[in-house]
């Protein structure tokens, strides 16, 4: 895949090898994106085809989700011994393994071919960020936010081309279901013989960490026991749901993989690094939770406007897309906790607006706020870790995202799910006693994150009256759904003003840099307006 020699970023590498180990990673990062879009554009064709329910559809989205953690934070804490090229490899088998497992799923077994097929696409994106992340921090040490937001342009561009490649190619039938999904799911492997090609024979930077001599133990003691602690939790939570594991060897688990850090590390971690991983958690659900979701919830809205729901995941990843490559004024102009502040009030004015209007034109331009407010949460966050905890290297900035996508993978989807399917239940209850009786009543109880049960519609034997009922009280859920989801960019915001002040208590937002082994405040040429947070 890639040569998995090293090279010292201030000795061997020219600007010609730099770009071109740049745009390889930013192709890594758009094959990511069509996995992802190909369970968004899908998952109603498969819910119908396969008889998945919508929490069910929300594991599914989740699945191709939170493992994304465990292979980066793994990777991270390895990366810098075995390589950069051999990490690469890895993700391309996993990707080509996933299209293999979602073009299989027929019959019975589909939700667990799909569910599986999502885990191991999701366990090489998780690689491919453990590898590009520190890369591109590397690259470019004093251009970070920025270099960072322009490769994250990767994810969006990747929706956009992927949502028009589909759509293209897609048939579809009366009911709106598309019935060449096996066709759309094979051209997930365009992009990824694009990446072999391009990561081919490069030679990767020595992280800036290893360059300034910062050992192992200290890259672990900047995050240290409480954020490694909130990962542990969220992957054995998970994990122990999909195999069925008792509390009591939940807990073991998690005592087995937190009490020997805490016993090497033995400091609890940067205050603000874990303030940090705290907000990732409504973020990531923010943006890739309702991005999951956001095609299915105005399906729909736009059928009646007669126009395909994926257009709204396409829109706002342009709007990403386009901010993200124009980054750097944008970044040079707002520091980044500032600049996450505004982001999280446009994205929580844009959610709500969502949920409320209707008409092709009125959706359109509340989800221009919905996508100018999304743009910036990713690599702003990155940005501020890479930036306040270098030392913290590769597994500081990889810990992060790798925290976001576990936590919107094993809470957040299946939540957007959950609520949707409770909110059906109870207004089919309150208005429609009969149906509810006869299409709710006798179902089976399922577990949400194994801790509540609900119960979900089944309408198979429902009449075409009744079916059409319950399908309106289930778009009336859907946009309920997306008013719910404000509250998490409300408690973003809060929590960036709050950083923003004590900021400006320490004397202002200002970059750490590091030499030699240790780190000194300082500001880069293009960030100088970071000077003063407040």
């Amino acid at each position: 895949m890639a040569s998995t020699a090293v090279m010292d970023n201030s000795a061997d590498s020219s600007p010609r090898q730099n770009q071109l180990l740049f745009w390889g990673c930013f192709a890594a990062l758009i094959a990511t994106a069509f996995g992802f879009q190909v369970r968004a554009m899908l998952m109603e064709t498969w819910g119908s085809e396969f008889g998945i329910d919508k929490t069910q559809q929300g594991e599914i989205f989740g699945a191709g989700l939170w493992p994304f953690a465990i292979s980066i934070i793994i990777f991270s804490l390895i990366i810098d011994r075995i390589g950069y090229g051999r990490a690469m490899i890895f993700a391309g088998i996993c990707h080509i393994g996933q299209a293999v497992m979602l073009y299989s799923a027929k019959g019975e077994g589909a939700y667990n071919m799909l569910y599986w097929g999502s885990i191991v696409g999701a366990l090489g994106n998780g690689t491919v960020e453990a590898v590009i992340n520190p890369v591109v921090a590397t690259l470019f040490p004093r251009q970070k936010t920025k270099w960072l937001a322009i490769l994250h342009a990767g994810w969006p561009g990747g929706l956009v081309i992927a949502g028009l490649l589909f759509m293209g190619v897609a048939n579809t039938n009366e009911a709106g279901n598309i019935t060449n999904y096996s066709l759309i799911i094979l051209l997930t492997l365009l992009p990824i013989v694009v990446y072999t090609v391009m990561l081919f024979g490069r030679k990767f930077p020595v992280q800036e960490r290893v360059q300034a001599g910062v050992s192992f133990k200290e890259m672990l003691q900047e995050p240290g026991i409480l954020s490694w602690a909130v990962a542990v939790v969220l992957v054995v939570l998970e994990v122990g749901r999909v195999f069925e594991f008792s509390t009591t060897i939940k807990l073991g688990a998690m005592a087995v993989l937190i009490i020997p850090f805490a016993a090497y590390v033995r400091k609890l971690g940067r205050p603000i690094f874990f303030l940090m991983v705290l907000i990732m958690c409504p973020l990531a659900t923010t943006e890739l939770g309702t991005d999951s979701w956001i095609t299915p919830l105005m399906t729909n809205e736009m059928t009646i406007a007669g126009v395909n729901p994926a257009w709204l995941l396409v829109y706002t990843s342009l709007i990403m897309m386009v901010l993200r490559f124009f980054a750097g004024p944008i970044v040079h102009a707002l520091p980044p906790l500032k600049l996450l502040a505004i982001s999280a009030a446009l994205a929580a004015v844009g959610l709500y607006s969502l949920g409320s209007v209707s008409g092709f034109t009125m959706i359109f331009a509340v989800a221009t706020l919905y996508g100018f407010g999304k743009t910036f949460f990713w690599p702003a966050t990155l940005g501020v870790i890479s930036e306040q905890f270098p030392k913290s290297g590769a597994l500081g900035i990889n810990m992060i995202a790798g925290i976001g996508m576990l936590s919107v993978g094993t809470l957040g989807a299946a939540w957007l799910g959950y609520v949707q399917d409770v909110d059906t239940v109870k207004n089919l209850q309150a208005d429609h006693a009969a149906i509810h009786e006869k299409t709710v009543a006798n179902t089976e109880t399922k577990s949400f994150l194994g801790l509540i049960a609900y119960q979900s519609v089944d309408d198979t034997d429902a009449t075409d009256e009744e079916k059409k009922i319950i399908g309106d009280i289930q778009d009336g859920s859907k946009k309920q759904v997306l008013k719910t989801a404000t509250m998490l960019p409300i408690a973003m915001c809060i929590s960036y003003v709050l950083l923003m002040m004590y900021f400006t208590s320490q004397g202002g937002y200002k970059v750490v840099e590091l030499s030699g082994g240790q780190q000194a405040n300082a500001s880069s040429p293009d960030t100088t307006s970071n000077e003063d947070q407040g």
